[in-house]
């Protein structure tokens, strides 16, 4: 009943709440970031949801849009704002999608969702991942998130879509709160960011 009924009634009240507990946080936050970004606070991105379906996820927008003399962009590290890395850093970027959770493109738990281009280098195996909602947090983030490889991080999502339950979704929220809160499991450096997988790694 969890799994195809109780789940969804959950994330929606509890995304309804913590918007309302966090308004004043991401108010404060949309302004900061507006006036560091000439006016952007957001930013959407297409991501493939369940059953690889294209949701468009909000975040803060953490990064300029400073281009070289090519007109490409800038790497990260060399775009994000100071603001920025502060809403990076205490993972307040991710605040907007509980509007995703809201409309039902997103759970509050589940696999991150990541990038179109990464879908034809899984195997078999990783692209089960994709058969559940992606989450805010998931498995993955609170067993060493950036600090873990891509295959590790791959496994955890499979085995969360194979074995998730209301109580493991509830120790993910805990330990997710925890970490957050000691800043664990990510890779601070901006001259080490994580890489891209590229099929491999």
């Amino acid at each position: 009943m969890y799994r195809s009924f109780l789940k969804r009634y959950i994330d929606f009240f509890a995304a309804l709440l913590l918007l309302v507990i966090f308004s004043p946080v991401i108010i404060v936050i949309a302004c900061i970031l507006a006036w560091v970004n000439k006016g952007k606070a957001f930013f959407r991105q297409q991501r493939p949801g369940k059953n690889e379906q294209p949701i468009y996820i909000i975040k803060f927008k953490s990064m300029t849009d400073a281009k070289d003399a090519n007109g490409n962009l800038l790497p990260d590290n060399k775009r994000i704002t100071r603001a920025g890395a502060f809403v990076r850093k205490y993972s307040l970027d991710e605040l907007p999608q509980f509007i995703n959770v809201l409309k039902g493109d997103m759970s509050l738990v589940g696999p991150r969702p990541l990038l179109y281009k990464y879908i034809p280098l899984y195997n078999a195996e990783q692209k089960r991942r994709h058969l559940v909602k992606p989450g805010i947090t998931g498995w993955a983030q609170v067993n060493g998130r950036n600090s873990i490889s891509w295959q590790q991080k791959f496994s955890l999502d499979v085995y969360y879509v194979d074995h998730f339950n209301f109580w493991l979704d509830v120790k993910i929220l805990w330990l997710t709160f925890l970490k957050v809160i000691k800043k664990e499991g990510v890779n601070q450096s901006d001259e080490r960011p994580m890489m891209p997988f590229d099929g491999n790694n």
